[in-house]
């Protein structure tokens, strides 16, 4: 049921240069795959993908947030509908994947990958305690070639240290968290 809107929100050109993996144009069939290929991941324990929803209008998918093992650490990765860039649906969505990861799956550490020419994703990470651990080529098979990005992590011990502030109040929240929003 997910699959019209995957294929309108992914498949736009803006959304699809900055991920790996999503061609573009992103058809149908790209997308029925694709959630297949969650489905199955999901259920192996290999990933967790899962689509962000507003509360209000749970069957209206507007983006995916997900964290899969990825060369040697589990790796998150997220996309938003370009119409929705700038709401904090994707700290929002991001925050809530990295609290399952650490809180309840147990992981020690996480990293994330964004294009240098993504400074939008930088601050996602940045806002949810990433920090960069350098930089270099990675494949972007959907995009043909080899594309300069920078490297972040995480660690379940700056995590839980943000973690405890946010809740205690210590950080503020960001000004476009949007507590209607559920993954």
């Amino acid at each position: 049921a997910d699959t019209e809107a995957i294929v309108r929100h992914a498949g736009d050109k803006a959304v699809a240069e900055m991920t790996t993996r999503i061609p573009h144009p992103f058809a149908v069939e790209d997308a029925q795959g694709f959630v297949l290929q969650a489905r199955r991941a999901n259920a192996e324990g290999r990933a967790l993908t899962m689509a962000i929803t507003p509360r209000a209008k749970p069957g209206t998918v507007i983006g995916i947030v997900g964290i899969e093992a990825r060369e040697d650490r589990p790796e998150l990765g997220y996309w938003i509908a370009p119409d929705l860039w700038g709401g904090g649906y994707a700290t929002e969505a991001a925050r809530g994947m990295i609290d399952a990861f650490f809180g309840y799956a147990g992981g020690v550490e996480l990293a994330a990958t964004v294009r240098v020419i993504n400074p939008a994703s930088r601050c996602v990470l940045e806002k949810c305690g990433f920090v960069q651990s350098g930089s270099g080529l990675r494949p972007f098979p959907a995009r043909g070639g080899i594309f300069p990005v920078d490297h972040f992590r995480l660690e379940r011990r700056a995590w839980a240290s943000l973690n405890s502030r946010r809740l205690t109040g210590y950080v503020p929240q960001d000004r476009h968290d949007d507590p209607s929003l559920s993954l």
